[in-house]
């Protein structure tokens, strides 16, 4: 049987390998389109889980944990994939990508309202600097600009939506997850799911962007592949068996990880009012995490 301690150790790993799915599906959706490449991606992550983890009969899982669980998690997938895909530049995608790291913060903040999870005045605070850290982000070079955010969002409002309802869902699947499963983990079927969608998507409203196949695109691809099915699968594993609360702390740093590879594999350079917003959002996060570790105490 897996140890708290080992369980919490492979969610860390999933915290490595979520740093550059940012960057990689950008790299991806230039190669081979948004809704294509998405499907491409989940596929490919698709038979990484079905060779490593196996395929588990649907009779196993509980049916709430398949129909509430497959249904926020399909959501959410489908809009990390296209926020990012959807994203106008490189640098809007790491925007973008910085949006949905909210989801920290509402796991906490959700965690407190539907379950026995108990915070105290921290979490405000926190709220507060991780909101204001996205402002900070969206703000271009002046920092604090609502206006500037404002014309940002109005610009891309679809990739900016589809980036926050993300954050809101994948805090959801968290929650319920811990709640309904019994311990069973069903990111094989879930992700299988995804790529359905995805294909049905394209097939269906299809798009003529052409796709460019080469050994660099194909590498991405096997990439962003790994990096999305075995980082889930580890984090599962984490939520279900691990310490949530301290990946919950590890978790708050991904946001500044994510953003140093995203930076470097798409060639974006990031002046110093980003950063200033991106350690805002991990500081707010932490301030959360830290509401309830004192409770717990």
């Amino acid at each position: 049987m897996m140890t708290q301690s080992k369980a919490t150790a492979i969610g860390f790993g999933a915290i490595i390998l979520w740093s550059s799915i940012v960057g990689l599906i950008k790299e991806v959706s230039h190669s081979f389109g948004t809704t294509a490449g998405a499907a491409m991606i989940y596929t490919t992550a698709a038979v990484f889980l079905l060779l490593s983890i196996k395929w588990i009969p649907l009779s196993k899982f509980p049916k709430k944990y398949l129909i509430f669980g497959g249904l926020l998690m399909v959501s959410y997938e489908l809009c990390l994939a296209l926020s990012i895909g959807y994203s106008q530049n490189s640098r809007q995608a790491i925007e973008v990508g910085m949006v949905n790291y909210l989801w920290p913060t509402f796991t906490l903040i959700a965690t407190v309202l539907f379950t026995s999870k108990k915070a105290n005045w921290l979490i405000f605070p926190g709220i507060v600097l991780s909101m204001l850290g996205i402002v900070w982000v969206l703000g271009g070079e002046q920092g604090f600009d609502i206006s500037e955010m404002l014309l940002n969002i109005q610009a891309n409002p679809i990739s900016y939506g589809l980036a926050f309802l993300g954050a809101i869902l994948w805090a959801g699947y968290c929650v319920v997850t811990i709640r309904i499963s019994n311990g069973a983990n069903g990111i094989t079927f879930f992700f299988i799911l995804v790529a359905i969608v995805l294909w049905f998507k394209y097939l269906l409203l299809y798009d003529d962007s052409p796709m460019h196949f080469s050994i660099s695109s194909a590498l991405y691809l096997i990439a962003a592949g790994c990096a999305m099915g075995f980082g889930y699968a580890a984090w599962n594993i984490g939520i279900l068996h691990g310490n949530v609360t301290a990946l919950a702390g590890a978790s708050y740093f991904t946001p500044v990880f994510s953003s140093l590879f995203s930076s470097i594999l798409l060639s974006a350079a990031l002046g110093l009012s980003f950063w200033q917003g991106a350690f805002m959002v991990c500081g707010g996060s932490i301030l959360c995490w830290l509401s309830t570790r004192k409770i717990s105490r």
